[in-house]
């Protein structure tokens, strides 16, 4: 019987018979199938799996779509494509969701990417706080956003979730305290003295200059000099710089990743030719960060630490060490060095230039600010401690605009057991979308929200408002890390921009709004700038 098995199965296809001898008895093969072959038997494993599936797939589904069904939509639903026949760019999305949101006042969304694949989205403080309360992750999976940036940024505090998020999250708290902040002042000073000459010889034609190009290279410049205290020229070389070239088209790519479908499964990505690029501009980041972080290595056990005059972040993730004693490996230290330069300038620079951008719009407001400066520092450009805590106006002003211009206008949790909003209960491994630019506009959250009102933040006015009304740098456990950081840079690059220059807006230029990553201006700000005269009297 065995001699009639062996006829019927072909030289190159013997090798799974000793699989299939766990599975299914030899002997009786023929006796029970007469006219089996190992093809045969595979076909029917296969559709056995695909039988398996399908009953798990539908469940699932069913769950998903009973709830999707009950929550507003975007926009009308192809049959085939869902929303996406209504969405070209990037920004068709935000505005679609904007319109849905002002025209229906709904505090949850649903998108749907095709018929059977769909997003959740909450857009008002009462639904966001859920998620926000909670350390639920970033989603990964394929076609999803933080996915591309894995290669890239790792498990940093960004992408890192469970309890090596926890870890982390606890090892690099101490590089944000007061008295690490305060070190960083000066630096911030001497990246804002190089921005405001290169503003001077750019302004002296009179003609109008793009302003987000070179604030984008002055907060790079600024979180390589305090993360790395690396200082290469970074203003002044600009793209010629290979470090400040990687790191722009890296983001370029990981965004373009996001919007292809065909490049979202990971064997296709790696075969393009925007895969190939990819790598290539990781090896050369990595490779800076490492040989940073080695020669650093090396350094502190051949010298103190303590007797530098400011530790930077690299020097604090170095000596930090857990409850057990245990530090970050070479490869952590790069994840979250990687992530505080990809998170903090990219942000800071859209924060920075929007504000630039509402003093030029608004010259009440900007004369308000100059005002509160001139005082503040006297004759002197140069932003202190005590000045920076000193502003209150200016602060009041860069909250609004932020509310305003989210720098971050979304970002992503998935659920790891299913979560209730709005009577609605969403599944476990719900995508979920937190969009922080379609709550800072809710029109039952702020009324007038195309209304710029620095008045709405004076303590007076906040009282009542759900302190989660208002989340440029997230809220709750997984909130940004970094923000009383960013928020001391943008209070010193602002105020020395204004000490100096009255700026203008270019009435020949459109600025147009351009929710990506950050929310960048489409085709950059352009101002007029005019050097001020020294104040001679001080009030």
């Amino acid at each position: 019987m065995l001699e009639d098995v062996w006829s019927v199965v072909p030289i190159k296809s013997m090798w799974p018979l000793t699989i299939l001898e766990g599975i299914l008895p030899l002997m009786s093969l023929k006796d029970v199938y007469p006219s089996i072959t190992v093809g045969g038997l595979f076909r029917i494993l296969i559709l056995g799996i695909i039988l398996w599936k399908i009953p798990r797939f539908v469940y699932r589904y069913s769950h998903f779509y009973r709830a999707a069904i009950r929550v507003q939509t975007i926009g009308p639903v192809h049959p085939l494509w869902g929303n996406l026949n209504l969405i070209k760019e990037v920004p068709d999305y935000f505005e679609l969701i904007q319109q849905c949101v002002q025209k229906t006042r709904t505090r949850t969304y649903v998108t749907w990417i095709t018929s059977l694949s769909h997003y959740f989205g909450v857009c008002h403080p009462e639904t966001a706080k859920l998620l926000l309360k909670s350390s639920e992750p970033k989603p990964k999976g394929i076609g999803q956003g933080y996915r591309s940036f894995i290669p890239w940024l790792g498990d940093g505090l960004l992408l890192s979730e469970g309890a090596k998020w926890e870890r982390n999250r606890r090892l690099l708290t101490p590089a944000f305290h007061f008295d690490i902040l305060k070190s960083y002042v000066k630096t911030y000073n001497e990246v804002a003295d190089i921005l405001i000459n290169k503003l001077l010889n750019a302004s002296k034609s009179g003609k109008s200059i793009e302003i987000y190009e070179l604030v984008g290279l002055a907060t790079l410049d600024t979180m390589l000099r305090c993360s790395l205290s690396y200082d290469g020229n970074i203003q002044q070389k600009g793209d010629s710089h290979p470090y400040v070239r990687a790191v722009r088209r890296l983001t370029q790519l990981c965004l373009e990743r996001t919007l292809k479908p065909w490049l979202f499964m990971d064997w296709m990505f790696i075969l393009s030719p925007q895969g190939r690029e990819f790598r290539r501009l990781i090896n050369h980041v990595h490779a800076f960060a490492d040989d940073i972080i080695e020669r650093r290595r090396s350094n502190m056990s051949t010298s103190n630490t303590n007797t530098r005059k400011r530790l930077d972040f690299l020097d604090i993730l170095l000596v930090s060490r857990d409850e057990n004693g245990s530090g970050l490996s070479d490869r952590d230290i790069r994840a979250e060095v990687d992530t505080f330069l990809f998170e903090g300038h990219d942000t800071t620079a859209s924060a920075v230039t929007w504000a630039l951008y509402c003093c030029a719009k608004y010259p009440e407001e900007q004369e308000k600010i100059y005002q509160e400066l001139t005082f503040l520092t006297d004759n002197n450009d140069y932003m202190g401690w005590d000045s920076i805590k000193g502003i209150d106006y200016l602060n009041l002003f860069i909250k609004e605009t932020m509310r305003m211009y989210s720098p971050v206008p979304m970002i992503g949790r998935r659920l790891t057991k299913p979560v209730l909003v709005d009577n609605v209960l969403f599944p476990k491994d719900s995508v979920i979308e937190i969009n922080i630019s379609a709550m800072h506009h809710h029109p039952d959250v702020f009324p007038d929200h195309m209304e710029f009102r620095t008045d709405r933040f004076l303590d007076a006015n906040v009282g009542d408002n759900d302190p989660f009304s208002f989340v440029p740098f997230s809220a709750g456990p997984r909130n940004c890390i970094g923000q009383n950081f960013a928020m001391n840079e943008q209070r010193v690059l602002i105020a020395r921009v204004i000490r100096r220059f009255k700026i203008k807006l270019d009435p020949q230029h459109e600025t147009k709004i351009f929710p990506e990553v950050v929310t960048r201006p489409q085709f950059g700000v352009r101002v007029i700038l005019e050097e001020r005269e020294p104040p001679s009297v001080f009030l």
